[in-house]
């Protein structure tokens, strides 16, 4: 994939390798957050949550369905998608109002299932700091939102959509599909794109100094506001 309108050089672009993969399945093993893991690699909490949705499995122990993550599987699931997928798929968009970080996640299908299931996992990563991080979640009317007030059971987290036909109401999120487009113009096919070429754009947004962020990137703030949750 090229990326032409990459400007920035990015030490966060740095990929992991299987020892600290590792060091990410332990570590979550013993209870630590995704945060206090981050701070321990020394990278951004964006590439411990791509790298935990990237190798989490289901296991079955003791008659029940658990869901971890595992080294081997984040490892083989990386190189696997070095290759490019052959399958349709769509991007789900999630911007922090405050600090304009994102988080982009390649979905199966443009479907409430397929967008409640990976809400479902970005609730597993943050745990009980679900609700801190993401006070309120504001969706549009797409059918792929139909079960988005579902958020609100259990979690302390509000929910809101915007009215039919009104995207000035959700500019920030329209911002950043557009730098999305970028590199991924309309007519493409999201196919042609594999999750780590989704997690690079996503990167080079987070890590973009911002003049309406006082020319401070949204990664660097977002990790700011974690630092205030966690240390609480």
């Amino acid at each position: 994939m090229d990326y032409p309108n990459n400007n920035t050089e990015l030490r966060k672009n740095k990929h992991l390798n299987f020892n600290e993969r590792m060091t990410i399945e332990l570590r979550l093993k013993d209870g630590l957050s995704p945060y206090k893991i981050a701070k321990e690699l020394d990278c951004p909490i964006n590439t411990i949550l791509n790298e935990i949705r990237r190798g989490t499995t289901t296991q079955i122990k003791q008659n029940k369905l658990i869901v971890v993550y595992l080294a081997d599987t984040g490892n083989a699931t990386y190189n696997k998608n070095r290759q490019k997928s052959g399958n349709d798929c769509v991007l789900l968009n999630i911007v922090e109002r405050q600090t304009r970080n994102a988080i982009v996640r390649q979905i199966a299908s443009k479907t409430a299932d397929a967008v409640m299931k990976e809400l479902a996992c970005i609730r597993i990563i943050y745990g009980n700091q679900f609700s801190q991080v993401f006070k309120t979640v504001t969706g549009d009317n797409g059918s792929e939102f139909a079960d988005l007030s579902t958020l609100e059971n259990g979690t302390d987290t509000n929910v809101y959509f915007t009215h039919p036909y009104s995207s000035f109401e959700k500019g920030t999120n329209e911002r950043h599909n557009g730098l999305i487009r970028r590199f991924i113009p309309k007519g493409k096919r999201m196919s042609n794109y594999n999750p780590d070429d989704i997690a690079f754009i996503a990167d080079w947004m987070n890590t973009l100094p911002r003049r309406i962020l006082n020319y401070k990137t949204p990664e660097e703030l977002f990790e700011l506001q974690l630092d205030i949750i966690y240390a609480a």
